[in-house]
C-alpha cells in the first residue's frame, strides 16, 4: 500500500462517497484555504489493486522560520476501526510528510462519541469513544478537550434533525419571541453575493476574518450551489399595522379590567390591571419606533448568516445581528426561519459550535441557551490530535509558545468565536 497525491476529481469522487463526507474535505474548501494562507495536497491511500482506500484534504502551512505542519480539518476519511489499515496509513503518512520536512500533521475527526442530555445532566458515550485508545495506540497526541472554544473546531454541536423538528415543541420563551418577532414585522430573504456587506456588518467582530474572506467562501461554495446568505429586516409597514392591532386588542381587554376592579377589586386583579397597562405602554413605544422607521422610508438589515450545504446536511457557518434592536428578537427568527427553509430539503441542520459547560457561571451560557431553546441533539466530538513527525522541532516549538500563538482561540474575556 502506498501514498500517492490525486487529482481534486479523485479526491472529490471519493471523499463524496464516504461515510464521513464532510464539507471541509471538499477541493472547494481546498480552495478557499489556499486564498487565505494555505498550500494543500490531496493525498490518497492505494491498496496492492491500485484502489484508494483512503484519503484527504492536507492542508499546509509554515509555522515559525523553517518549519511546516500539516492540517486535515475533520479528520482523514479512513475506516478508524479498521486498526491495520490505520497503522499502516499512519506510518505512511509520516514517512511522506517526513520527506518534505514536516514536524507534524494536526485532525479534528467529526466523529461523535456521546450525545449530552440536561436536567440532569449526562453523557451517553457510544462505542466511537474506543477510537480514542486506536488514535493515542497509533501515536496521536491528544490535545486537551476544549471547555469552550480553544480549538481550531467546537468539540460540541447542536444538531437538528430538520424532518422531525417541530414548533410546538420549542421552548416556551422561544416561542414567545417569535411571536414577538413576528409583530414586529421582521422579515426573511435570501440575498445574492451583493448582500454580503451588509452580512459582514453583523459577524465582523465575532471572529478575526476580514470581508472577502466571506466573500470568498460564498464565492466559491456557491459554484455548485452550496451556499447561501440570509438576512433580517423590518418591514416597518407590518410592524405598524400589526402593532396598531395589538394595540387595540389590548386596549378592550384593559376597559375590561377596569370595569371589572370597579365592581370588585382585589389584589390579583389589581395586578392583572398593571400588567395590562405595561402591555398597553410597550405597544405604545413600539407604534412610536414603527412611525418613525416608516416615515424614513428606509429599509434596515439587522441580522444575517451564511449556510454551507453538503449532501443531506445543512451548516451555519456564521450568522449575527445588531445589538440595537436585540429587542427585535432578530437571532430567534433567523434561525427558526432557517430551519423552515431547508426542512423539506435536507435532513440535518448543525447549529455550529456550543461549550461543554452548561452551568450559569459559563461565560458562554447564554450561546448555549439560546441553541437549546431550539431543541437540537448536542454531540460531543472525539477531539484534536496531533500526529509528531519530528518529535525534537515539534518539542521545541510548543516550548518557545509557537503551538499556542498558531492554535489556541481562546478569548473568554472577549468571548469571540
Amino acid at each position: 500500500m502506498k501514498i500517492k497525491e490525486i487529482s481534486f476529481i479523485q479526491f472529490d469522487e471519493f471523499a463524496l462517497k464516504h461515510n464521513m463526507s464532510n464539507y471541509y474535505q471538499t477541493s472547494s474548501y481546498a480552495l478557499l484555504k489556499s486564498n487565505h494562507g494555505y498550500d494543500y495536497d490531496y493525498i490518497g491511500y492505494f491498496d496492492i489493486n491500485d484502489n484508494i482506500v483512503a484519503c484527504s484534504l492536507i492542508l499546509c502551512k509554515k509555522i515559525g522560520l523553517k518549519d511546516y505542519y500539516g492540517y486535515a480539518p475533520k479528520g482523514f476519511l479512513i475506516d478508524y476501526f479498521d486498526e491495520e489499515l490505520l497503522k499502516n496509513f499512519t506510518n505512511d503518512l509520516k514517512n511522506y510528510y517526513k520527506k518534505k520536512n514536516f514536524t507534524f500533521i494536526k485532525i479534528n475527526p467529526e466523529i461523535a462519541i456521546g450525545e449530552i442530555t440536561l436536567n440532569p445532566y449526562q453523557v451517553r458515550y457510544n462505542q466511537n469513544i474506543l477510537i480514542r485508545n486506536i488514535l493515542k495506540n497509533n501515536g496521536y497526541l491528544k490535545l486537551k478537550d476544549n471547555l469552550y472554544f480553544e480549538s481550531l473546531m467546537p468539540r460540541f454541536n447542536g444538531i437538528i434533525h430538520l424532518p422531525t423538528f417541530n414548533y410546538t415543541n420549542l421552548k416556551k420563551n422561544v416561542k414567545n419571541k417569535l411571536v414577538q418577532s413576528t409583530r414586529k414585522g421582521l422579515h426573511f430573504e435570501k440575498v445574492d453575493r451583493n448582500k454580503i456587506d451588509e452580512l459582514y456588518k453583523f459577524i465582523k467582530a465575532k471572529k478575526k476574518k476580514d470581508k472577502y474572506y466571506y466573500q470568498d467562501y460564498y464565492n466559491i461554495f456557491s459554484k455548485n450551489d452550496n451556499a447561501d446568505i440570509f438576512l433580517i429586516s423590518i418591514d416597518f409597514e407590518k410592524y405598524l399595522i400589526n402593532t396598531k392591532k395589538a394595540y387595540e386588542e389590548e386596549l378592550e381587554i384593559n376597559n375590561k379590567y377596569n370595569e371589572d376592579l370597579y365592581l370588585n377589586s382585589t389584589e390579583k386583579k389589581i395586578n392583572i390591571k398593571m400588567n395590562s397597562d405595561k402591555t398597553l405602554l410597550k405597544y405604545k413605544n413600539d407604534i412610536t419606533e414603527a412611525t418613525n422607521g416608516l416615515r424614513e422610508n428606509k429599509k434596515v438589515y439587522i441580522a444575517g448568516a451564511m449556510t454551507i450545504k453538503h449532501k443531506n446536511r445543512v451548516h451555519i457557518v456564521v450568522s449575527g445581528y445588531d445589538k440595537k434592536y436585540e429587542h427585535f428578537n432578530p437571532n430567534y427568527f433567523l434561525h427558526y426561519n432557517i430551519i423552515e427553509y431547508y426542512k423539506n430539503s435536507h435532513s440535518y441542520l448543525d447549529l455550529n459550535g456550543m461549550t461543554g459547560d452548561f452551568s450559569k457561571a459559563n461565560p458562554y451560557y447564554g450561546l448555549n441557551q439560546f441553541k437549546l431553546g431550539f431543541k437540537p441533539k448536542v454531540y460531543e466530538f472525539i477531539g484534536e490530535y496531533d500526529l509528531i513527525i519530528n518529535e525534537l522541532k515539534y518539542n521545541k516549538l510548543s516550548m518557545i509558545g509557537l503551538l499556542a500563538k498558531e492554535f489556541n482561540k481562546k478569548d473568554i474575556k472577549n468571548k469571540t468565536i
